[in-house]
């Protein structure tokens, strides 16, 4: 029996804001998962953004979003404070 083992990439880990959304898309659908800090009413939380090939994911601590489709996850991370705001907007 042959068994193949996969080595998990250490997650990016990222305060909100750090990173415009192309940056994040770019490590996520390379396979990486993206942990971001946020301050939520004065408390720390993350969230893990992530791509399985098909769907995108924010796992966040209270729920897990999914979203269909690359632009679904661009608008999730600009709307929720993720990403930095592109360069001259």
């Amino acid at each position: 029996m042959l068994v193949q083992f996969t080595l998990m990439t250490d997650p990016l880990r990222i305060a909100a804001g750090d990173l415009e959304a192309d940056a994040i898309l770019e490590a996520i659908q390379s396979g990486r998962r993206v942990v971001v800090s946020i301050t939520t009413l004065g408390d720390e939380h993350e969230v893990t953004l992530r791509y399985d090939g098909s769907v995108y994911y924010c796992d966040t601590p209270t729920r897990l979003h999914r979203h269909e489709s690359e632009r679904e996850m661009r608008t999730c991370i600009r709307n929720m404070g993720y990403g930095a705001s592109p360069s001259g907007e």
